[in-house]
């Protein structure tokens, strides 16, 4: 049987590239191997890039035969796969949309170059919502992705490859990217870190976008560590993205500090939310006791404005997806429905044929919202509230170092319980307001509900550009908790039920 690499850690697989237990090849190889015996029961990956990692693989190992491994970055050896939304030279980037089914990227998105440069085996493409719209990747055009602890359940979404992946131990690291929700949600789903940065902490260039002014890349892992050091590979300026901003921060210099004399943030409004289930409730309060058994101060914080976040967002996101969106017209980019003799039904019917439901959904709320007539009574209030919502955070952050909140309501659903799109997108409710102040938050796997037995996450929220803070809390968590482990059905090289 091949060494399962996706069920370790980072420091376990560099550890072992050193003592030359193993090589980069064969990590590699064992990768794809892994995917092929057990991806089928989960559909994570859309597409494998083999030959890709094999390139990379042959870096490492010289890097390891000339003593310069440590030289090779925080991700060298380890297999990382890609949301995809992420442009990858040579790879599709479909954004599981029929729309992009054939579309390949002729260059390499900044996130997903920075991880190469550290050193990452780049092992493939995975599912999402269609555009990330969604949050339980069953907008997906080529098919749902299944949770890999319970395959009747959704992984969450958008980025629900990106967490399954992880979770069935395919691979250690994944990207995702976080627009309401869509890094946490699925992490909490599939019991996982899965961090959203600050807003402009990672560069956003070559990641197909949803939201501009919400969009954040960020990683998925099974340690706190592992996400911290896959953190230090993505951050930093992007001279080709104007919104990132210079990070010279290492995310795993203060992991061992623990959270004496730091101070947690509790919103008792997020505590007593309607729809918050008692399991996650429950699981929520024994993470704050927690860490005041670990030295923090628990304090209680107020968001007056928060429960208006949710009608900003339905607001501003679907407003730029279909700005972002208007580029598929069948001419430039995207899908175009042969046998038109004129440029206007051939746009029509192309996206008419290339956009799924959902897609359909917002293009034609953000097209209603940006109307004339329409605009002033909807978009500039969302953009006020978005100021009211930041000014709270930061007045709670004369009180704390980091909050601590629900991720979702309740833990992974099945497919097809949810079919009202307005109760679907309340599973973002806790996370949405971060996306809207651009602060940082995490999700951290705090075990197993009482109720359904399925993992559960609280979220760890920071100031903007401390997202040391949240590490810091997580890591103490973690402590306690442990390390997330693979599903169980995944473990120690299984398949799934």
């Amino acid at each position: 049987m091949a060494t399962p690499f996706g069920s370790m850690g980072v420091r376990d697989i560099q550890r072992g590239l050193a003592a030359k237990e193993f090589s980069a090849a064969e990590v590699a190889r064992a990768s794809f191997e892994r995917i092929e015996a057990a991806d089928g029961v989960v559909h994570s990956f859309l597409e494998t890039t083999e030959a890709l990692a094999a390139d990379a693989a042959i870096r490492i190992d010289t890097a390891i035969a000339e003593g310069r491994l440590a030289e090779m970055g925080p991700l060298a050896g380890v297999p990382v796969g890609y949301k995809d939304n992420m442009n990858l030279t040579g790879t599709h980037t479909t954004c599981s949309s029929n729309m992009l089914r054939d579309y390949v990227s002729p260059y390499t998105a900044t996130c997903v170059e920075h991880t190469l440069r550290a050193g990452a085996l780049p092992i493939g493409k995975l599912n999402m919502d269609e555009f990330a719209f969604g949050s339980s990747t069953e907008t997906s055009a080529f098919g749902p992705t299944r949770n890999p602890w319970d395959i009747e359940r959704v992984p969450g979404g958008s980025s629900g490859g990106s967490a399954a992946a992880v979770a069935a131990g395919l691979v250690p690291v994944s990207l995702g990217s976080d627009t309401g929700g869509s890094i946490r949600q699925p992490g909490a789903f599939c019991g996982l870190v899965a961090v959203k940065p600050t807003y402009g902490v990672v560069s956003r260039y070559g990641v197909v976008a949803f939201g501009s002014s919400l969009d954040q890349v960020g990683p998925f892992a099974r340690s706190v560590e592992d996400a911290a050091l896959a953190l230090n590979a993505l951050a930093g300026r992007d001279e080709l993205d104007c919104t990132s901003q210079p990070c010279d921060v290492d995310f795993t210099a203060n992991l061992a500090e623990g959270v004496r004399g730091m101070k947690v943030g509790v919103v008792r409004a997020f505590m007593e939310a309607e729809g918050l289930t008692a399991e996650v409730k429950a699981k929520v309060e024994e993470a704050a006791a927690v860490l005041r058994d670990a030295g923090a101060e628990i304090v209680e914080v107020e968001l007056p404005h928060a429960q208006a976040a949710m009608s900003a967002y339905y607001v501003l996101g679907p407003c730029e997806a279909f700005s972002n969106l208007a580029r598929f017209d069948s001419v430039r980019y995207g899908y175009c429905d042969p046998g038109h003799k004129d440029l206007g039904s051939q746009y029509e019917a192309s996206r008419a044929a290339g956009f799924g439901p959902e897609a359909k959904r917002r293009i034609m709320l953000g097209s209603y919202l940006l109307s004339a007539g329409v605009y002033d009574t909807y978009y500039y209030p969302a953009q006020q509230v978005r100021t009211l919502i930041t000014q709270d955070y930061a007045a709670a952050y004369e009180r704390c170092d980091v909050i601590l909140t629900p991720v979702a309501p309740r833990t992974a659903f099945k497919f097809g319980e949810i079919s009202d799109p307005t109760e679907m997108y309340l599973s973002d409710m806790f996370t949405i307001s971060i996306n809207i102040a651009g602060n940082g938050g995490m999700s951290v796997p705090v075990g197993l509900g009482a109720q359904t037995g399925l993992p559960v996450g609280v979220q760890l929220i920071a100031p903007p550009f401390r997202d040391a803070n949240m590490f810091r809390a997580a890591a103490a968590l973690e402590q306690h908790y442990g390390v997330a482990p693979v599903a169980p059905d995944f473990a120690d090289g299984k398949v799934g039920a």
